[in-house]
């Protein structure tokens, strides 16, 4: 993965990740709007051509990306111990 930032406001950042697919963008962008986001949306102009864009307006949108990344990284890791558990039984 690679991030490109296309856009650093103080109140917007819009960023590009190369290399992803739906799945982790639309994650970051509803645990955004969970970290206080204004605005969090993403947007894939071709499926085989462009990659995706996520664009987040906050107070603070580095932060909020951070946050949201971590949240993100602690469901996979609660879904981890949960399928242990579950494939135990």
């Amino acid at each position: 993965m690679k991030l490109n930032a296309l856009e650093k406001k103080k109140d917007s950042w819009k960023i590009e990740v190369q290399g992803e697919s739906h799945t982790l963008v639309n994650a970051l962008r509803e645990k955004s709007w969970e970290k206080g986001a204004q605005q969090a949306s993403y947007a894939i102009d071709h499926p085989y051509l462009s990659q995706p864009v996520i664009t987040v307006r906050a107070e603070n949108p580095k932060k909020v990306l951070s946050d949201s990344a971590q949240a993100v990284a602690d469901d996979a890791k609660d879904f981890q111990k949960e399928l242990a558990r579950a494939s135990k039984k």
